[in-house]
């Protein structure tokens, strides 16, 4: 089968690979989506922090956020599965160790990622083995374009969720990518004011296209109360920033990572009485997103700009935009023959 394969920072190849083989407790999944995630970038560039930690090695293949239906099973697992419509979670823990057994497999120090750490290889391929512990299945109404945006869902929920903004509540979120407007979109459901920060003035239009009217950038931001500030950004200095204009009680919600270490002063945390959350993975949110798809709760369909072939995405994680892309940030990838 065909599969997109990093073989070091800057250079890749489309490569025919072995078809995967559904091992007692794992399912082969024909992929139809792949999303192209910030740390596939990462990855790209060399820059990515499991590289030098010893977790990745190149040759890679990424693809983190995708959704397919099951093709195979290997011994052992529950035959239902057989023919679903599925997506997968990234994380997946040992199942055995003091973490796993308290539920948080997220942060299992053992724990394999698919298409991030080495020995499970990503969904940039024609298929893609995975435990079916790890499958969530999708019903008729999250469409793979849909369900390739749940694991992007899944880390936003939370983010939202940890930020504890309802109707009466004013929301910052600190950076209109995916995973911002996702945040933002997960706010705006649960009854709160959003407000966006941002950069680029295409990406401040955007956000007002999706229906968010308070868009701001960090000269022109207002004084107001801030009850609950996400950083979803990739800015070293703005953790401390949003410390500086959350409101005295309020929350912080980090779930952007900076390139390099950011200071926040823990008396100004201290004295304004504030509850920061750090927001890892989307194990935990996986099912409450794909329900919100379903309903409508939450619409993610215009954050996706376009859709490309095995052989565009080397262009892509380059920071080359599509032909006739739109205006979204998320670029998808359909594996399959054409």
């Amino acid at each position: 089968m065909r599969a997109f394969v990093l073989t070091g920072p800057g250079e890749f190849e489309v490569r025919d690979v072995p078809v995967p083989v559904a091992v007692p407790g794992e399912v082969v999944v024909d992929v139809e989506r792949v999303g192209v995630c910030g740390t596939d970038v990462e990855f790209f560039t060399g820059e990515m922090a499991y590289l030098h930690e010893g977790h990745s090695s190149y040759p890679l293949r990424p693809g983190h956020e995708w959704a397919g239906r099951v093709s195979a099973l290997g011994d052992g697992v529950d035959p239902a599965w057989l023919g679903r419509r599925v997506m997968g979670d990234t994380m997946i823990g040992d199942g055995s160790c003091r973490r796993c057994r308290r539920g948080h497999r997220h942060v299992c120090e053992r724990r394999q990622e698919v298409g991030i750490r080495d020995g499970r290889p990503g969904a940039l391929a024609e298929r893609l083995a995975v435990p079916a512990s790890s499958l969530h299945a999708l019903p008729d109404a999250v469409d793979p374009v849909l369900g390739a945006l749940v694991e992007p869902g899944g880390n936003a929920l939370r983010a939202a969720r940890a930020a504890a903004a309802g109707p009466g509540d004013r929301a910052l979120v600190l950076g209109p990518g995916t995973i911002g407007l996702l945040v933002a979109m997960f706010l705006r459901a649960a009854g709160a004011e959003v407000h966006l920060m941002g950069v680029t003035p295409d990406s401040l239009a955007f956000a007002r296209s999706l229906g968010f009217a308070h868009t701001w950038t960090e000269h022109d931001l207002p004084d107001l109360p801030f009850d609950a500030v996400v950083d979803a950004s990739n800015a070293r200095h703005l953790p401390a920033l949003a410390l500086d204009v959350v409101e005295p009680a309020g929350r912080l919600v980090y779930i952007g990572l900076a390139g390099a270490p950011s200071s926040v002063d823990t008396r100004t945390l201290a004295l304004k009485d504030v509850t920061a959350v750090g927001v890892l993975s989307a194990s935990p949110g996986l099912a409450a997103t794909i329900d919100a798809y379903a309903t409508g709760a939450v619409d993610p369909r215009p954050l996706v700009a376009a859709t490309v072939g095995l052989d565009q995405v080397g262009a892509v994680l380059a920071g080359r935009r599509p032909a006739g892309a739109g205006p979204g940030p998320k670029v998808h990838v359909d594996p399959r023959p054409a």
